[in-house]
């Protein structure tokens, strides 16, 4: 088993762990540090630091894709609502309903609010993208605020939906 691997990423919106080996990412995750603990420095695994550097450009507003290594680790439910969740574009917003359809199992809405709640890979799988079929905000792990913050970010407007094509 590959070593596991740290370091932290200071966003406009807090704190952010990287965890990873020197193959892939397996979690971005805000954290309740106020301060980057786990430093980038020239022993950061290349995967970790391309992560950091495309996260940096996200928040610049330089970067709407990312190219980085990552793996996604959960059921296979899990991994086919995550991989749904990647189709989501940047500025553009879908549901747990949409989601559910795009599966093949529109009946699977809860299943797949819970395989959202649990995506380890914020941001880059796009858990923040995913509304309430109303229009409204709904439950994010990093909090509504950040998602809210994230969307803005990404200039998102109503009038762009989902396109699972």
């Amino acid at each position: 088993m590959s070593q596991i691997s740290k370091i932290d990423y200071e966003s406009p919106i807090g704190v952010i762990e990287i965890t990873g080996t020197e193959n892939a990412v397996i979690s971005i995750l805000f954290s309740d540090a106020e301060t980057a603990e786990n430093k980038i420095n020239e022993s950061t695994p290349r995967v970790l630091a391309d992560c950091y550097h495309q996260l940096d450009e996200y928040f610049k507003g330089t970067r709407r894709e990312f190219s980085f290594p990552y793996r996604m680790e959960g059921t296979d439910f899990q991994k086919s609502v995550w991989s749904a969740l990647t189709k989501i574009q940047y500025g553009e917003t879908g549901s747990y309903k949409d989601i559910a359809v795009s599966i093949g199992n529109e009946k699977a809405i809860r299943a797949v609010g819970s395989a959202n709640g649990r995506n380890k890979l914020s941001i880059v799988i796009p858990c923040h993208r995913i509304i309430g079929s109303n229009g409204t905000l709904t439950g994010y792990a990093g909090g509504l605020w950040r998602k809210e913050w994230l969307l803005r970010h990404e200039n998102f407007s109503s009038k762009k939906t989902i396109d699972f094509s």
